[in-house]
């Protein structure tokens, strides 16, 4: 393909992005002109995700344009100012980014970006919602949520298109063809303890002095069952709660295997293991008891006025308990207790998911090969599972043994969908989420 062509068919879809940073650099944003001004340096990548990733782009340019013609052109007809002028102006901007739209699904750039086996809309769609939700954290937050942003005010937007990128990396790679069944399980794994360790290394530098890198307000324990239980013990505080319930809301139960801070540590301890062996059928009603008791320890240490000091000194107690159970018995299990029969927190994931639209499903090409059973690391397979046809309450929804079925026939089910689209639609929210998290979540 030649080169001159090539950059003719892109040079409609990179003017008008450049024309989104200048709008925005008008309005005083340079860091959001900046981020602009750099995302047609996607294009340049052979993947097709960054073609369609443009397409959106451009789609908001055409409402971006016609919203700002709107608004001018009533203001300038409430002056008694001429304003045909602007609108032809503003018209013929909004026909480049049409035209760019139209080059990249047909030009010399769609033969170029097509040639990329891996999935194309998935990546995309995974960029774009990453970036509305940091968008949206950064305009509605009273204060500085992104890092960036406390440093140099503005550079926020330079975070949410680099973590936007790694959105759709990761939703790409997960997706595509080839490379090995355990590729799923690897990549979740890494981007899951690549999340942990961000979130630890933030809390230990902010400890150490660097104030900057910590949530504002007052600094809690991360203990993950704090975030039911520390609301009820101070009878106020229900941020974290609200968060932890809109993303199961998101992604269901997949909180536990993609975006809790310390779950990343239990996942690691049981990966050492080959074969995961499941725990006695008991452990279910200890989770739950161990749960209540955490909630009625919380209640009662209020009632009695307890100190601070005696709440946080208990909830670090338990906190270092769960660590010990997974050096102790994740690691020789294979299985990951920490998750499945001592956290609280992880069973309310598992419970509130079961509101979530999405399933894995056992379907009738089963040949009870064993695979899917050596993946799962929270015992939610087992034979008679998949004589079922349903993994257990525990499943996490984390397609460990989705990609590892050589058959097809585990997959992810949702209303209207097939098993491939609905396992794509659980790779955009679960990255999309994961990445948010990289972004904003700290103590």
């Amino acid at each position: 393909m030649a080169a001159p062509a090539l950059a003719a068919s892109l040079l409609p879809a990179a003017l008008s992005l450049w024309l989104l940073g200048a709008h925005a650099l008008r309005a005083g944003d340079w860091g959001q002109a900046l981020a602009w001004g750099l995302a047609p340096l996607l294009l340049a990548l052979p993947h097709g995700w960054t073609r369609r990733a443009a397409q959106l782009a451009l789609a908001w340019a055409v409402l971006v344009w016609a919203r700002a013609g709107g608004e001018l052109i009533q203001m300038r007809a409430a002056l008694d100012q001429p304003w045909a002028r602007l609108a032809l102006i503003l018209g013929a901007v909004m026909l480049l980014a049409v035209a760019g739209l139209a080059l990249l699904e047909r030009g010399p750039a769609a033969r170029r970006h097509g040639a990329d086996p891996a999935p194309h809309w998935p990546p995309a769609l995974a960029l774009a919602l990453t970036v509305a939700l940091l968008a949206a954290c950064r305009a509605t937050v009273p204060f500085p949520i992104l890092l960036p942003d406390r440093f140099w005010p503005g550079s926020g937007w330079l975070l949410v298109l680099a973590l936007g990128a790694y959105a759709a990396w990761l939703t790409r790679a997960l997706l595509a063809p080839g490379g090995g069944a355990g590729r799923w399980g690897r990549l979740r794994l890494r981007a899951w303890g690549l999340f942990s360790a961000l979130f630890f290394a933030q809390l230990l530098l902010g400890l150490a002095g660097a104030e900057r890198l910590l949530m504002t307000g007052e600094t809690h324990l991360p203990v993950p069952a704090l975030i039911a239980a520390g609301p009820v013990f101070r009878g106020q505080g229900l941020f974290m709660a609200g968060l932890f319930l809109a993303t199961v809301a998101v992604v269901g139960p997949a909180w536990c295997s993609w975006l809790c801070y310390i779950g990343a540590w239990d996942g690691a301890a049981a990966a050492r293991a080959r074969t995961p062996r499941p725990l006695p059928p008991w452990r279910g009603p200890v989770r739950a008891a161990l749960a209540a008791l955490v909630l009625l320890a919380a209640w009662g240490l209020r009632a009695a006025g307890a100190p601070v000091a005696l709440a946080g000194g208990l909830a670090a107690a338990f906190g270092l308990a769960g660590v010990a159970l997974m050096l102790a018995a994740s690691r020789r299990r294979g299985l990951m207790v920490h998750c499945t029969a001592f956290c609280p927190l992880g069973l309310a994931a598992t419970l509130l998911g079961r509101l979530h639209p999405l399933r894995v499903r056992v379907g009738p090409g089963c040949t009870d090969c064993g695979a899917c059973l050596r993946a799962c690391r929270y015992g939610a397979l087992s034979p008679e599972r998949l004589a079922l046809g349903r993994p257990g309450g525990t499943c996490t929804l984390c397609g460990d043994c989705v990609a590892r079925c050589p058959h097809a026939a585990l997959g992810y089910r949702f209303p209207g969908l097939s098993p491939a689209r609905s396992r794509a639609l659980f790779a955009v929210l679960a990255v999309s989420a994961h990445a948010a998290f990289l972004g904003v979540a700290r103590i």
